[in-house]
């Protein structure tokens, strides 16, 4: 019963892990120039956590990356490094990282040995009515 415990456990850590993430990524796209003092607030929140060393508090950006298997400097350089791009690059971007991984996806279906199922071919009799 301790197994499942710990599983759960972990596994509710990683989705909040991830949705800490995600709404950090939300702040800085939505208010990067935002023109109320409240919205620059929320920004610098988030761009400051982004781009703290400090592993001290269970949520923090470091621990946050560890608990999801990312790499803090790639997280930052993608979040941070399209706050310059507009929409339409962004979106460009976005694409063409997805038919990279198709692309590698689908090299490494070709790699893999094929099973073929032969099935012994059968005449088709005509139905009666």
């Amino acid at each position: 019963m301790k197994a499942t415990q710990n599983n759960n456990y972990k596994e509710s850590q990683r989705e909040l892990s991830a949705g800490v993430l995600k709404q950090a990524e939300q702040d800085l796209r939505r208010f990067y120039d935002a023109p109320s003092a409240i919205e620059r607030e929320l920004y610098l929140d988030a761009y400051r956590w982004v781009m703290s060393d400090d592993s001290d508090w269970p949520f923090s950006f470091l621990n946050v990356c560890q608990s999801l298997n990312l790499a803090p400097e790639d997280v930052r350089r993608d979040m941070i490094g399209q706050l310059s791009l507009g929409t339409f690059s962004r979106w460009a971007q976005r694409w063409a990282r997805s038919v990279q991984r198709l692309r590698n996806f689908l090299a490494s279906v070709s790699r893999t040995p094929q099973r073929v199922n032969t099935a012994e071919p059968t005449t088709l009799r005509p139905a009666l009515h």
